[in-house]
């Protein structure tokens, strides 16, 4: 097992910057899947990727309607699938995940059978400073590119 890459952010601002500079390193068809305890930062780095893909509109968790859209170099999916009791239920997930823009998923896990094997895995974790250590896992070729590009910037 690789030891995935590893970043300790002390701020909000730090966690956008991550998800701003990940944001340069996406293409079409992209799947990101953020893993990690409720307030760990899972929506505050997706408001640096849409940040960085020159979204302009406000980001919030879209845990109430599981999935919203936005538009700016590529389209963003973002998903919050927390609610969902499982990963049967068929919501079209193949028109995302294999689509023209970027789908970001929060709480994954709850649908991994679903996740496209090139999916790039993150985890988030409250550390008992207050910071958070986000990591990103090696699982796939696609992760290990965006692994060493992300940590060259």
């Amino acid at each position: 097992m690789h030891e995935p890459c590893r970043w300790i952010v002390k701020t909000e601002q730090e966690t956008r910057e991550l998800g701003r500079r990940l944001a340069s390193l996406l293409q079409p068809g992209d799947v990101l899947a953020l893993e990690g305890d409720l307030g760990a930062g899972k929506t505050t780095f997706t408001q640096g990727v849409a940040k960085g893909l020159g979204i302009e509109a406000y980001i919030d968790s879209p845990t109430f309607t599981l999935i919203k859209e936005y538009h700016g170099r590529l389209p963003l999916y973002h998903m919050d699938v927390y609610r969902l009791e499982g990963a049967d239920e068929d919501l079209g997930w193949d028109e995302y995940f294999y689509g023209d823009g970027v789908t970001l998923v929060e709480w994954a896990s709850r649908i991994k059978p679903l996740m496209p094997a090139e999916t790039v895995w993150f985890t988030f974790h409250v550390l008992s400073t207050g910071e958070r250590e986000i990591r990103l896992h090696l699982r796939n070729a696609r992760a290990r590119r965006i692994c060493e590009e992300l940590s060259g910037i």
